[in-house]
């Protein structure tokens, strides 16, 4: 093998539960594991890139990785951490669903390489599909008791939970399900390890069980390891704002937006991110983190943790941009790359700026600059603050300085609908010409 997989993600912070004899198992040979995806949505979002992150390293140190996207158990829903039932998804949303997140697991894995340790992509649903229900309960649900199954702790909870409104039979056989997959993939692809959240604890322990009991001729080898579940160091939850989920998708979370959420990363978080999000080598993540402890305020390890999961989610060429954006409103930008923003991407830069609308008529024979700051805009508390601002050379239009002759005209606007106004260093403001 190329390296210590497991010691490489315990000093990364990636494990969280570890079946006896796996880490033996992975040093010995080329090992496939695999990981379920839920198409409850048709993206992922960054809670997602950690399993992602697991296959690629799994993957890189020569083990041979197999995503799979729950088509099946996606149709029943996972009672794993969850204190109500699911709405059951239809059959179009689910197809739907399974074929983004097949879209998106395709831009980390390369399920088309020729290598011995190629990633596979499957769907549970291709084995699940023509198994009947009286085939099912004689084949799989003869092989665990259901004494066993009470005792997980996602049952448990459900059932005997504080205002618990009981559990359905439907996610009561999620796990049995699920540990079908695990008995498939063992035996169509020696799948030997499932990984996933250490909320998957109970049902990956199942699979493992199901395993054992369904090989009655050998005593077949099973493994399970655990990531920790991932937290904010002041209680909130990981990958949430105020919009909602952080999407690996830029349809629906820009890479301005999503840069900017690693970008304000708490210190003790990028200390803890930084090693499970990328792939840094453990002595330049050391160093990163003893430079910033020298000096916080730069900010070092929030801009490398940015830098690093924007380029493995988006591209080099989406952290350009989303750098240019971010320096619009502080940096040492210019009018041109104010001109090279998309119309989503300025208003998201300009969110929470001071703004006013004017109309094309205003601006068609040139805006005079004490209207623009004051009067027609009230960016300026009064004519005479504006005056001010303009005798000491403090304002600038799009990036450009200018002086109180100066008129905003139709030239000035950006995507033929905003002018940018600036005074001093800090304070912006956004004209809507409508």
């Amino acid at each position: 093998m190329n390296s210590n997989l497991v010691e490489e993600l315990r000093w990364r912070g990636m494990i969280h539960d570890i079946m006896p004899g796996t880490e033996e198992q992975l040093n010995k040979e080329m090992t496939t594991a695999y990981i379920g995806f839920d198409p409850t949505s048709d993206s992922l979002h960054i809670g997602s890139l950690v399993p992602i992150i697991l296959l690629m390293h799994l993957y890189k140190s020569g083990h041979k990785p197999i995503a799979l996207v729950g088509g099946a158990t996606g149709m029943i829903g996972d009672p794993s951490g969850k204190s109500d039932e699911r709405n059951l998804l239809t059959e179009d949303i689910l197809n739907h669903n399974v074929a983004g997140i097949k879209r998106v697991l395709s831009r980390f894995l390369d399920f088309n390489s020729a290598e011995e340790n190629a990633p596979i992509l499957v769907n549970n649903y291709d084995w699940m599909k023509d198994f009947s229900f009286i085939d099912f309960a004689r084949d799989v649900g003869k092989r665990i008791t259901v004494n066993y199954m009470m005792a997980k702790d996602s049952v448990k909870n459900r059932i005997g939970g504080e205002g618990a409104a009981g559990m359905s039979f439907t996610e009561f056989t999620y796990q049995l399900i699920q540990g079908y997959d695990f008995y498939h993939l063992h035996k169509e692809h020696n799948c030997l390890l499932q990984m996933g959240g250490s909320d998957q604890w109970g049902n990956i322990t199942t699979g493992t069980e199901l395993v054992r009991r369904m090989n009655t001729e050998e005593a077949a080898k099973a493994y399970a390891m655990t990531c920790p579940l991932i937290t904010k160091a002041d209680g909130s939850k990981f990958g949430k704002t105020a919009g909602g989920n952080v999407w690996l998708d830029a349809a629906k979370t820009s890479v301005y937006k999503f840069y900017q959420f690693w970008l304000n990363t708490s210190d003790e978080d990028a200390e803890k991110y930084i090693k499970i999000f990328t792939f840094l080598p453990k002595e330049t993540i050391d160093a990163l983190i003893a430079e910033h402890t020298e000096a916080p305020h730069m900010r070092l390890l929030q801009k490398k943790l940015a830098e690093e999961v924007t380029i493995l989610v988006h591209s080099k060429e989406d952290l350009d941009n989303a750098q240019k954006a971010t320096n619009i409103l502080f940096g040492k930008s210019t009018a041109d790359d104010l001109k090279q923003l998309d119309e989503q991407t300025l208003l998201e830069v300009f969110e929470g700026v001071p703004q006013a609308e004017i109309v094309r008529a205003d601006i068609e024979e040139g805006l005079d600059m004490i209207a623009a700051l004051s009067a027609k805009t009230n960016f300026l508390s009064s004519n005479g603050d504006a005056r001010r601002a303009l005798k000491e050379n403090s304002v600038s239009v799009n990036k450009t300085k200018v002086k109180e002759d100066y008129k905003i005209t139709t030239d000035d606007l950006i995507n033929d609908k905003f002018v940018t106004i600036q005074r001093g260093k800090k304070k912006n403001f956004l004209l809507i010409v409508k």
